[in-house]
């Protein structure tokens, strides 16, 4: 239960530092953080609370990377559905601080997005659904990757909150112009099920594509990190 409720809090930091720079802050007048204020948001929320809950649930914060961990054989199929479960409703109660936050301003609008990830029309840069599922895939591949790498035995310990970190940074650099950046169903539907309509209508492929990519990230990382010649 302790490590549902670490997993809850954590993804709720995620969604409201994270989607809460890009709502609050990335165009506020004058001295808007834009694109690469909000990928560091993103990934200082990570960096943080690694560092405030790793110990006691593993800051996966993911649907995706806990099935990433499952796969590599990090962790039990028994914790699976539990965490989920709380990452989802932690993602959907921190959109949800933030929506009360943001429709405190006049000309507030969910039209605006509310930092939902979308394709075709809904892309930031007018990627194609083609597009947004290859960046999907290959950026949450290569999260995992870092993830297991970083926490492997054999890796310099106590680093890998920074490397997690910094490595969810550059992936929002890459790729929030073509889909907003998701590499995490629930951050996607956690401010998807404010906006409904189109966010809901396209969150599927930021739930498949980021678990497709954290599969294939598990099964690259078990052969190139095995200790086996």
């Amino acid at each position: 239960m302790k490590q549902g409720f670490a997993e809850f809090f954590g993804t709720f930091w995620l969604v409201l530092g994270g989607c809460g720079s890009a709502v609050l802050a990335a165009a506020f007048p004058d001295v808007g953080i834009g694109l690469l204020g909000v990928s560091f948001a993103f990934g200082l929320t990570v960096l943080t609370m690694a560092f405030a809950i790793g110990h006691i649930s593993g800051c996966h914060l993911n649907p995706a990377v806990s099935i990433g961990l499952w796969m590599a054989g990090r962790f039990p199929a028994s914790k699976l559905l539990p965490y989920i479960a709380a990452q989802i409703l932690g993602g959907i109660a921190g959109a949800g601080v933030l929506y009360l936050i943001a429709s405190g301003k006049a000309d507030f609008s969910l039209a605006n997005g509310f930092a939902s990830n979308g394709y075709g029309a809904h892309s930031p840069g007018g990627y194609s659904m083609f597009s947004a599922l290859i960046t999907e895939v290959v950026m949450t591949m290569m999260f995992l990757l870092i993830i297991l790498g970083s926490t492997d035995s054999r890796a310099p310990q106590g680093l890998a909150p920074i490397a997690i970190g910094l490595g969810l940074t550059l992936i929002h650099l890459i790729s929030i112009p073509v889909t907003n950046t998701s590499v995490n169903p629930a951050r996607s539907l956690g401010v998807a099920v404010y906006v409904g309509d189109w966010a809901m209508a396209q969150v599927w492929l930021f739930c498949v594509a980021p678990i497709l990519g954290a599969m294939l990230g598990a099964v690259v990382y078990k052969f190139i990190g095995s200790p086996e010649e």
